[in-house]
């Protein structure tokens, strides 16, 4: 389905199971802080509404979208992390600087997924405007942060079932 007819907020309760005694990391982008503070503040949410403990959810920042890989990989590498979840936005320029670093973050998130055997949920946005960002950082198109922190929640619950 289309993004402009679709909430990114809205979801299925499948597999919601489990997740109050995890823990969650949250790397978040330091550049295009209004955006990123957003996605946050969704995923944050979304995840107290599913169980998850207020100390059970550990914030840290890197500089930029291409330092979510190596902030979720130190994060990842802790045992007493159980889902970590990446939240960014590379708005599109003039240069191909944006393919670059899209696709870098794409496969470094997906490295450390399969790395660490944990999931890692790319929780990035990659708008060609600041307009799309904000629609899709808790705007008319929901919010991406909650979408992000219900995918660990899934992952994590069809871990246990396996």
């Amino acid at each position: 389905m289309a993004t402009s007819l679709k909430s990114l907020s809205d979801y299925s309760s499948k597999n919601l199971q489990g997740a109050k005694d995890k823990v969650f990391a949250i790397v978040v982008s330091e550049w295009n802080d209004t955006v990123t503070e957003a996605l946050y503040e969704g995923a944050y949410e979304t995840l107290l509404q599913n169980g998850v403990k207020k100390e059970n959810i550990v914030k840290r920042y890197v500089p930029g979208s291409y330092e979510l890989t190596l902030g979720a990989q130190w994060m990842a590498e802790r045992d007493d992390i159980d889902a970590v979840i990446c939240l960014g936005c590379v708005i599109q320029g003039e240069t191909r600087h944006f393919d670059f670093i899209c696709d870098a973050v794409a496969n470094g998130i997906t490295n450390v997924n399969l790395k660490y055997n944990k999931p890692v949920i790319f929780g990035v946005l990659t708008p060609d405007t600041m307009k799309q960002a904000l629609d899709r950082a808790g705007g008319k198109h929901g919010n991406k942060g909650d979408e992000a922190a219900i995918t660990a929640v899934k992952m994590l619950g069809l871990k246990e079932t396996l």
